[in-house]
């Protein structure tokens, strides 16, 4: 099971969440940008590369950039 602060990709919803905590047998997630937690099951996550982190943190702040001031 991934720990608190871990980034992980959530198969079953195909998105990329930072682990937040464990409630019962589900981990909660949140998205990187921040926003509403979803539940997932550990058997639908998985680890990201490196190169898939560094996507998806890039991917993150070129949304944020583009967000109205």
């Amino acid at each position: 099971m991934p720990g608190v602060g871990e980034t992980v990709h959530d198969t079953a919803r195909d998105r990329v969440g930072q682990v937040m905590g464990h409630v019962g047998p589900y981990v909660q997630l949140r998205p990187l940008a921040g926003g509403r937690e979803w539940d997932a099951h550990p058997n639908h996550l998985r680890a990201l590369t490196p190169s898939e982190l560094l996507s998806a943190l890039v991917a993150e702040a070129n949304a944020r950039s583009r967000q109205p001031r």
